[in-house]
């Protein structure tokens, strides 16, 4: 696997007073959002005051960014969207950043899936564009799945002839992706980033592109540092973008490679532990 495996840094004290954060960065499944992708109580009344007191909120998380302007629709103004596990990153409908994969590589990664499949492995692929994403596996049971995190989507006749700016392909496994699709995938390794964003999820990107590189990218145009940066996130593609950030917390549902890469703990996605965490450290 592609991840890369760091010692824990040396969490750093917690401090007295409040600390001087200007940006919270949090991933929104199984961090954020509880196991029902709900989000927590008291969440709109929080970013209000932390744009009070000049702090950005920044979702970060393998969603399109469609879906995520959707479900902060009502605050978005000003907003970072780390869209695509990193690969798009919108701010008031304007791309900052956007790190596409090669058409020849998209090609590939779909008939490797399309292989998989024919193997015996239930999963489908999505090619997630900039404007859309975009599926030919057409059965409701996965349609379902994947509209929870792209709500642009099109169904299609040939995934390989797709005519948009690719930023990522996704892969849903009924099964475990971790043990079946992630291996499938083990020839894109030397070249790309081939990461298990969740459960049933794994995406294949760029080398150059991740969560963490989005949010350091993201850092040097605000002049924001890693000692006033704050991140939340529970998966293995949420590692690069905790290396960004002094006040990284794993939640306590998190994966165990997490847990050990994170500074901090905080408590569950189910005990809105991100907000939790928010209002106790920084005295809201």
């Amino acid at each position: 696997m592609p991840y890369s495996h760091a010692p824990r840094p040396p969490a750093p004290e917690l401090p007295a007073g409040p600390l001087d954060i200007r940006l919270v960065v949090t991933d929104m499944d199984g961090t954020l959002l509880d196991d029902d992708k709900r989000v927590p109580d008291g969440l709109w009344d929080t970013l209000a005051r932390l744009r009070e007191r000049g702090v950005l909120f920044s979702p970060a998380s393998g969603r399109q960014y469609a879906t995520l302007a959707a479900e902060f629709a009502e605050v978005a103004d000003g907003m970072v969207f780390i869209a695509e596990n990193g690969t798009y990153v919108v701010r008031d409908g304007r791309e900052l950043s956007s790190d596409p994969l090669e058409p020849a590589v998209t090609a590939r990664i779909v008939h490797t899936a399309r292989g998989l499949a024919a193997d015996g492995v239930d999963l489908g692929a999505v090619v997630c564009g900039k404007r859309s994403a975009y599926v030919e596996r057409a059965d409701e049971a996965f349609l379902a799945e994947v509209r929870r995190y792209y709500v642009r989507c099109e169904l299609v006749e040939d995934l390989t002839a797709v005519d948009d700016d690719v930023i990522k392909v996704a892969l849903f496994d009924f099964g475990a992706a971790e043990e079946t699709t992630a291996p499938g995938l083990a020839p894109f390794a030397d070249t790309h980033q081939v990461v298990v964003s969740g459960e049933h999820w794994v995406d294949v990107m760029n080398r150059t592109a991740n969560k963490g590189a989005a949010l350091r990218s993201l850092q040097r145009e605000l002049g924001i540092t890693p000692a006033q940066t704050m991140v939340f996130g529970d998966y293995l593609n949420d590692l690069e973008m905790l290396d960004a950030a002094d006040w990284s917390f794993a939640m306590a549902n998190a994966h165990p490679r997490v847990v050990e890469r994170a500074r901090h703990l905080a408590p569950s996605n189910n005990d809105n532990g991100v907000l939790r965490t928010i209002t106790r450290l920084l005295d809201l």
